[in-house]
């Protein structure tokens, strides 16, 4: 029988996507929306810190083993903001919409050799909430800034994220050339092969 392992998540889409990758190891991955838990408060100051925080809540509320990512967009010329508040960058209820605005916004006028960017991912691995050594798994991605959206696939900042290799932003990309490239399926990767080594 399967063993369940509690993703520190509600985003369903995330669920299938771990789900899937990890299908080969006889997990069953439940989205912590299944236990009516409240969000963690993400007071880390690192995508690291965050991924430990989410993962030890999920796994001391449930009992069972948990897997949390943190993830974000790290901007040069912004240095690194919006980092690990890319979904907050607007404000604390802001939109997709309104967080690439304000990110337009403070970088209208850089010409394109200054908006470097890369999205970063750390997924954390955690047996209980106790876990002294949780698995952790880093993914980069890199790219740069446009400066209006282009294509309709994906969310948050993939509309304006250019990836000069394929010409294209990642919003253009087929969702699965986008798994295959992105900082969380480098990351997913990652773990995985530390889950068949464990």
């Amino acid at each position: 029988m399967a063993s369940k392992v509690v993703l520190a998540s509600g985003n369903r889409g995330k669920v299938r996507e771990i789900g899937a990758l990890l299908a080969g190891l006889d997990f069953e991955v439940v989205p912590q929306s299944d236990f009516d838990l409240a969000e963690a408060d993400e007071s880390g100051l690192t995508f690291v810190e965050n991924a430990i925080i989410k993962a030890r809540h999920a796994a001391d509320q449930t009992g069972l083993a948990a897997i949390a990512d943190d993830s974000g967009l790290a901007v040069d010329a912004l240095n690194g903001a919006p980092g690990i508040y890319s979904s907050r960058f607007a404000g604390v209820d802001a939109s997709d919409q309104q967080n690439l605005d304000k990110l337009l916004f403070e970088l209208s006028g850089l010409p394109d050799t200054q908006r470097t960017a890369r999205f970063q991912c750390a997924i954390v691995y955690m047996t209980h909430a106790a876990d002294p050594t949780p698995i952790i798994c880093q993914g980069s991605w890199e790219g740069r800034i446009l400066s209006e959206s282009r294509g309709a696939n994906g969310f948050g900042y993939d509309p304006v994220f250019y990836l000069p290799d394929h010409h294209c932003t990642s919003a253009e990309l087929a969702p699965a050339v986008k798994n295959s490239l992105s900082h969380r399926g480098q990351a997913l990767r990652k773990l995985l092969a530390a889950l068949q080594s464990h």
